[in-house]
């Protein structure tokens, strides 16, 4: 098994992060550090250790739908003394976000210790939806509402949205779904800043055929079986 992949699986990290941890020279192989995430072990035999702290791999993969609330940090750990979104699942096995909502953002966030299906999500390759109900500063007209879905350069990235629909209105201001299929930080917030419409309040409510539904802020399910294969199954088709 490739070391990256054995990483993943213990429920540590993702495996694109968990290919980051080996070339950081933090994990080590039989007490030797390893560089390379492709290097091959036996998974029942070899002794793996991050920061010299022994892992294993988990007996039983964990799928869980969070509503994010506002206010709420994605990452595990926090310098700020910020409330942290995995706290708000009572359960002890080793989880960790797919993706990011940011600080001041709401709604689906997914948490596994499943590496592969972590990375099926986050990979650009596999083009997984994701959908937002974003409120925007004033009305947006069809040269802007153009433009987002043609996309343009944002700090040094080609960004884009897919679908941009008029949801509601909200006063002066409006309502939209943007659909996007990227995942980088910020982005849909950094484009409306671009085009004079700033994000008011941002709500993701999908990732591929995961949807919030019912869900409250702070609340969260187990995702099912067919929602599981669904996006695993992108990456047999990719």
């Amino acid at each position: 098994m490739r070391l990256s992949k054995f990483i993943s699986n213990s429920g540590i990290t993702s495996r694109r992060k968990a290919e980051d941890l080996i070339k950081s020279g933090r994990v080590k192989v039989n007490n030797n550090i390893i560089l390379e995430p492709f290097f091959d072990i036996n998974s029942k035999e070899d002794v793996v250790t991050i920061d010299d702290v022994k892992i294993k791999n988990v007996n039983k993969f964990i799928y869980i739908a969070l509503y994010k609330p506002v206010k709420y940090i994605s990452d595990l750990k926090d310098d700020k003394g910020r409330k942290i979104a995995r706290e708000l699942i009572d359960i002890e096995e080793k989880l960790f976000p797919v993706g990011r909502l940011d600080y001041n953002s709401e709604g689906l966030i997914l948490f596994t210790n499943d590496g592969d299906f972590a990375n099926i999500i986050m990979h650009p390759k596999y083009e997984i939806e994701k959908e937002y109900y974003v409120k925007v500063k004033g009305l947006l007209n069809k040269e802007e509402i153009l433009r987002l879905k043609k996309g343009f350069v944002i700090d040094g990235d080609s960004c884009k949205i897919e679908k941009v629909n008029f949801l509601r209105p909200a006063q002066k201001n409006n309502w939209y779904v943007f659909v996007v299929k990227q995942g980088k930080n910020r982005m849909i917030r950094k484009m409306c800043l671009a085009i004079k419409h700033p994000v008011l309040k941002l709500i993701r409510v999908r990732i591929g055929n995961i949807t919030i539904g019912n869900l409250e802020p702070g609340q969260y399910r187990f995702l099912s079986e067919r929602e599981v294969q669904y996006i695993k199954l992108k990456s047999n088709a990719s």
